[in-house]
């Protein structure tokens, strides 16, 4: 088998893997948030209900990570992929049908099991394809599919919204649901499981490790060793915090700081133009310096954004937290999906990483409800964006603890 080619598939297995992610989780999750002004002003719906919506969405993704591992070895990466892609695209086009909280929220619950039969077998498709020495930057340039479909969102939202008035969120589902619909006939043609289909061996040049080693007293084996609970934990106040932000900073922006919709989108497309580079840039500085230290700064820059948010002060400091957030937002899963392939090997990648999505998707449902909770109960989102820049702050620390793969 050969290691290169003019072009190796990997970056085709990337590159499609972007648009994926463009798909299952930009256009299916992150477009929430530029939708919720409107369509919570049309349906009535409390900040709370807002977001049990987005818990419900994460859910059903937390069901999928459950189901993903049995469906992948069933079916393989690529067939999972695509049907989880079909999932998302149905469920947002049924949306755009709803006349009620409880509609959307069984559908929206039915998108998150969609994102994370696409999402979690995806990732694991990195450590197939890429060698440890490249493995976080190949990560990177993935996710920056999400910051794409921000910044598609954040103008493409606002424009629908201007010529269908009131009811332009349902017009806004429907189109996201048919570009995710055609993403996933996009998805079930190019990917393909492993470099051998190909007749290629995985890019890069340093030879992984063997998976797991011999396991020290007292240290449990597989994906239940205790580095892998400790990426679980980190993971978790990642995910308990990043979606606050993502769900909420335009609707505060709207109704708390009384922006414009097509102000607040543009804002919002900003922070996908700087996500693009998160992914990217961090993913290079934790092959270059560790996957420890690209953490730390990277909650660092997580906590100082959460900070600046909620200070309430002058707009300066909301659009320095836009700026940082944008700069850090995919930096963390690009590293998780790098660690996991160091720690574990690429064999057992796809497992560690759909069971430390466990503990991001438990961060996921709590984070929402609870910040919809205190909007309601103190009248603004500060206390909701305090309670994420604390978080962040213990990530960092944990972050510091955790040990160097080998």
């Amino acid at each position: 088998m050969k290691r290169t080619a003019a072009l190796h598939y990997g970056w085709v297995i990337c590159l499609t893997g972007a648009v994926v992610l463009f798909s299952c989780l930009g256009l299916g999750r992150f477009s929430l948030g530029m939708l919720l002004p409107s369509m919570g002003s049309s349906l009535d719906l409390s900040y709370s209900r807002m977001g049990l919506i987005s818990t419900g969405n994460f859910a059903g993704y937390m069901v999928a990570v459950l189901l993903a591992g049995t469906v992948t070895q069933a079916l393989g990466a690529r067939k999972t992929i695509a049907a989880g892609l079909v999932l998302v695209s149905l469920s947002m086009i049924l949306i755009s049908f709803c006349a009620g909280f409880h509609g959307i929220l069984i559908l929206y619950f039915a998108t998150g099991i969609g994102s994370g039969l696409a999402n979690v077998p995806l990732m694991g498709l990195i450590s197939h394809w890429f060698l440890k020495d490249i493995r976080g930057r190949a990560a990177g340039f993935m996710v920056s599919g999400n910051g794409a479909a921000i910044i598609f969102s954040g103008l493409f939202v606002p424009w629908v919204n201007a010529d269908s008035g009131g009811e332009g969120w349902r017009t806004g589902w429907l189109a996201l649901g048919a570009i995710s619909l055609a993403i996933s006939m996009v998805a079930a043609f190019l990917l393909r499981n492993h470099p051998r289909e190909k007749g290629l061996l995985p890019l890069g040049r340093a030879a992984d490790a063997p998976a797991v080693g011999k396991a020290k007293t007292g240290e449990k084996t597989g994906i239940f060793r205790r580095d892998i609970l400790h990426l679980g934990a980190i993971y978790l106040l990642y995910g308990a915090t990043y979606v606050v932000y993502a769900t909420f900073i335009v609707t505060a922006m709207v109704d708390q700081r009384h922006f414009g919709e097509d102000t607040a989108g543009q804002f919002w497309a900003i922070v996908g133009g700087l996500s693009i580079v998160s992914g990217p840039l961090f993913g290079w500085l934790s092959d270059k310096y560790g996957r420890k230290a690209g953490m730390i700064a990277v909650f660092l820059l997580f906590t100082l954004s959460y900070s600046f948010a909620a200070l309430g002060l002058s707009d300066l400091f909301l659009y320095a937290s836009i700026f940082i957030f944008g700069i850090a937002c995919w930096s963390i899963p690009t590293i998780m999906s790098a660690a996991v392939g160091d720690y574990m090997g690429p064999e057992q990648a796809v497992k560690a990483f759909g069971f430390i999505t466990l503990f991001f998707g438990a961060g996921q449902i709590i984070g929402p409800a609870l910040a919809g909770y205190l909007a309601d109960v103190s009248g603004s989102f500060n206390t909701a964006f305090w309670m994420c820049a604390g978080l962040t702050a213990c990530a960092a620390a944990l972050s510091a603890a955790l040990r160097q793969s080998k």
